[in-house]
C-alpha cells in the first residue's frame, strides 16, 4: 500500500479548475468560475457550519426547544412530579378501599374467611388457691 505523499495531496487540492456556464442554444459563457478543490471544500464545510449553527440558535433562542421531548420548563417538570406523587396515592387509597370492601362482601355473604385474624391466646389462671 503506497502512502499519499503530502506535497502531492496539496498540490491535487491546488489544482486549478474552471467552471463555466454556457447558453445551450448560442454556446455563449454567462458565468465563469475559477475553482480549486481547496476553495470548495471550504466553501462546503462553511455553509455545513452555518446551517448547523443557525438550527441550532433557532432551535434554543426560540419557544421551539419546547416541541423537543423531554424538553421542558422546570415549573412544568415540578407540576408532573406532583401529580404523580398524587396519582400514585390515589392508586394506593383505591386498593385499600377494594381490600375494605372485599371484606365487607365476604361478611355479608356469610362466607367465612380463609384466615383469621385473631390467634388464640393462652392466658394462665393467675387465680391464687387457698388450700
Amino acid at each position: 500500500m503506497s502512502l499519499l505523499n503530502t506535497s502531492e495531496t496539496f498540490r491535487r487540492l491546488r489544482n486549478r479548475y474552471r467552471l463555466v456556464v454556457m447558453n445551450d442554444d448560442t454556446y455563449e459563457e454567462l458565468i465563469t468560475f475559477k475553482l480549486d478543490r481547496l476553495s470548495v471544500y471550504i466553501a462546503m464545510s462553511s455553509i455545513f457550519v452555518i446551517l448547523v449553527s443557525l438550527t441550532v440558535a433557532l432551535i434554543v433562542l426560540t419557544p421551539m426547544k419546547y416541541y423537543i421531548p423531554g424538553y421542558g420548563s422546570k415549573n412544568s417538570e415540578t407540576q408532573f412530579k406532583l401529580l404523580k406523587i398524587r396519582t400514585d396515592s390515589l392508586e394506593q387509597a383505591v386498593r385499600y378501599k377494594d381490600q375494605y370492601l372485599q371484606g365487607v362482601k365476604k361478611v355479608l355473604n356469610g362466607t367465612s374467611p380463609g384466615k383469621l385474624d385473631t390467634v388464640a391466646l393462652k392466658i394462665p389462671n393467675t387465680e391464687v388457691s387457698n388450700d
